[in-house]
């Protein structure tokens, strides 16, 4: 009974909360990269993301509970979170992603805009290893704050305006 216990303990922390992860990235402007968008025609690069407002580079993988319960967590504050661009990242086929999105009408929220990485440019760029990863960018479209695992919305809201 106290090794469940200690385990469930253990996998609840390591989901909530998590702290900022240091990349060396910290400081640095935004990498060049481009998204494929769910139309399977437009490319979004990262050169046409627009300074003055912070936005979120939000990796994840369509199956991943922690990234479902991210991204129901930025839905239900999305109140809280509206003066941030969010951009929902995966290498996940794009049915997938597409999949998502109606699942979560992602459509229906102005500021996130999803994408495929099919070149896996960011994933590299990042080393990311686990989802969900959350890249935080001021106004400046420099780097603020990473984390790996869940957060909750005020820590990305405040990672955002630093």
């Amino acid at each position: 009974m106290k090794v469940i216990l200690a385990f469930l303990i253990i996998a609840l922390a390591g989901c909530f909360g998590a702290d900022p992860q240091k990349t060396g990235l910290e400081g640095k402007p935004l990498p060049e990269f481009s998204i494929l968008l769910p139309d399977s025609i437009t490319l979004l690069r990262s050169r046409d993301i627009p300074t003055g407002k912070p936005f979120v580079l939000f990796y994840l993988s369509p199956f991943c509970p922690y990234c479902r319960a991210q991204t129901k967590e930025i839905i239900e504050d999305m109140h809280k979170l509206k003066d941030i661009q969010f951009y929902f990242i995966t290498s996940f086929p794009l049915a997938d992603l597409k999949g998502f999105n109606k699942e979560y009408q992602l459509e229906k929220y102005s500021n996130i805009i999803t994408g495929l990485d099919s070149s896996r440019t960011i994933s590299d760029y990042f080393e990311i290893s686990s989802v969900p990863y959350i890249a935080i960018y001021g106004k400046n479209k420099t780097l603020n704050k990473t984390f790996v695992g869940k957060i909750y919305s005020s820590d990305i809201k405040k990672a955002a305006v630093e």
